[in-house]
């Protein structure tokens, strides 16, 4: 294997258990495998990948879910091994701190833009590349959630490498001073390496902490609350918005690279 694609077509189903031809057109991409089991649950499709490190699941309407797992190699990994499904559209179902005081639990929020503190994302484009969505799936998105008369934010996401920084005074002067909306760990990423590949993508996420004050660092039983309250809506939402998507068989992919 010499070329990036070869390697991606053996990787994919070596890492998800799932043969090329398998995936659909269009994907949920998330952190939880509780989402994969939602999801599998609500469609009764089979979940695939037992002992790999990416768990799948495809409906009879070709839209797939991966659970790639956290952090921003893995969000690099994935949105590399699926140029060989080459999907027509990508939406990250992440959850994110929020660090806005407008930013309460259970909030959703269409990133406009990442900002690229995941280090990962520099071996793909040099810093000053934006990290950006496709902003013709976000509309999707946002109609969605329109429909439903629930309110999202919008703005910038930070995204880092670091998972536990809640207790740095100074980093959180940082993030203060930036202005981002909220932070995670996959979002930015996703995006670079999503546009290096020639993937459309975007990004809902749902605000799960609110890491800037001590109260609002997540926790086991805040965990909890949020599954319970939140996550059915946050998964509804992304396979409605997908679905349609396929359904209209509208190009997303708006501009040439």
């Amino acid at each position: 294997m010499k070329t990036k694609l070869e390697i991606a077509k053996n990787w994919l189903p070596r890492y998800t258990g799932s043969q090329i031809e398998e995936f659909g057109d269009y994907m949920l991409l998330t952190n939880f495998q509780n989402y994969v089991v939602k999801f599998a649950e609500r469609f009764g499709c089979e979940i695939k990948g037992e002992g790999r490190p990416m768990k799948t699941a495809t409906n009879s309407s070709g839209l797939s879910i991966i659970n790639f797992g956290i952090g921003s190699a893995n969000a690099a990994t994935i949105m590399d091994l699926l140029s060989a499904r080459n999907p027509k559209g990508v939406l990250f179902l992440g959850k994110c701190g929020g660090l806005k005081d407008s930013t309460e639990i259970g909030h959703f929020i269409l990133p406009t833009a990442a900002i690229r503190g995941d280090g990962t994302s520099n071996d793909y484009f040099p810093p000053e590349v934006p990290a950006l969505p496709s902003f013709k799936l976000h509309k999707f998105v946002s109609e969605k959630i329109i429909q439903k008369e629930l309110e999202y934010r919008t703005g910038v996401i930070y995204t880092t490498n670091r998972r536990l920084w809640e207790w740095d005074e100074d980093f959180k002067k940082y993030l203060n001073k930036i202005g981002a909306i909220g932070i995670d760990m996959e979002t930015a990423t996703m995006f670079i390496v999503g546009y290096a590949n020639q993937i459309a993508r975007g990004a809902l996420l749902l605000v799960s902490d609110l890491p800037m004050i001590p109260e609002g660092v997540k926790t086991e039983e805040s965990d909890q609350k949020v599954t319970q309250n939140f996550v059915d809506l946050h998964l509804e939402i992304g396979i409605e918005a997908m679905t349609e998507i396929g359904h209209k068989g509208e190009q997303i992919k708006h501009f040439t690279y």
